[in-house]
């Protein structure tokens, strides 16, 4: 079962500085170049968040359950907006190196 409670920001950045030292400890310092913006490990990223945007609008917006009801579907729109949010991000910083490139 999920957890009920959304993890507050100290937590949230605690979990990100422990997966950080894991993919040190597994992959050595050199990782972060092949998943920097303007990589193809970002794109990857890029394409994930872009099907995580469709599944949420078409699978979850979308669905009879969730529309009847206000609560379910306000979270939904939620977790649409924050990935669509993410996707927006990632793009504009994985464009921009792109750009830079190409000059």
């Amino acid at each position: 079962m999920m957890s009920a409670q959304a993890p507050k920001p100290t937590d949230t950045e605690q979990d990100r500085q422990q997966r950080l030292d894991e993919l040190r400890e597994d992959y050595g310092l050199d990782w972060v170049g092949q998943y920097k913006p303007g990589s193809f490990g970002c794109h990857e990223l890029l394409d994930r968040v872009a099907m995580a945007v469709d599944l949420a609008e078409r699978q979850l917006l979308s669905h009879p359950s969730c529309v009847q009801n206000a609560e379910w579907y306000a979270l939904a729109e939620q977790a649409f907006s924050a990935l669509h949010n993410l996707y927006q991000k990632i793009e504009d910083a994985h464009l921009d190196i792109g750009n830079e490139s190409s000059s």
